[in-house]
């Protein structure tokens, strides 16, 4: 069951996502084509073993994948620094011990800022599939989809800290378990 998470700074949040997204493309790129600078943003298939996320072992695997990314700005080495990422994404989630399986739509938009120092700041609009470990993040143990308006740090230790402006998770372990 989704669990709805309260409202904080939600205007400023979206003016801000709003602000970097509209930016993002170049003026006058039509709805029908790329436009210029897009660059695909594939998402690999992925297994956790059990006890990392959920009781069990599970593997992801992309099932609909038209996600692209935007290089905003970049470090003095030519590493991303601000990274826009959007596009459909449809993630099959599946219990490997029972076969069980669920079709996550994790195909939100987001300006993602990478450090240096490897730790990174997402500001997100729509879900987004995110794994926990266990007292590893603001979140229990788990394989969620975080849907909304919301804000994720990960530390440089991996380290997650998830804030809502406004939205709901869905623990996916409890959906395929």
């Amino acid at each position: 069951m989704p669990v709805r998470m309260p409202v904080r700074r939600t205007l400023v949040t979206l003016t801000a996502l709003g602000a970097v997204l509209a930016g993002a493309a170049p003026a006058g790129a039509s709805s029908t084509t790329a436009p210029q600078g897009w660059e695909p943003a594939p998402s690999s298939p992925w297994d956790v073993p059990a006890g990392a996320r959920c009781d069990f072992p599970v593997h992801g695997e992309p099932v609909v994948d038209e996600v692209v990314r935007y290089v905003l700005d970049t470090h003095a080495d030519g590493s991303p620094k601000r990274v826009v990422y959007q596009g459909d994404l449809v993630v099959r989630v599946t219990n490997k011990d029972t076969g069980a399986s669920y079709d996550a739509d994790a195909g939100g938009s987001a300006v993602v800022e990478y450090r240096t120092d490897g730790s990174q700041t997402w500001a997100v609009l729509g879900p987004v599939l995110i794994g926990f470990g266990k007292d590893a993040g603001s979140l229990p143990r788990g394989i969620y989809i975080v849907d909304g308006v919301y804000t994720l740090d990960i530390g440089t230790g991996g380290q997650k800290t998830l804030r809502m402006a406004y939205g709901t998770t869905d623990d996916l372990c409890d959906r395929i378990g």
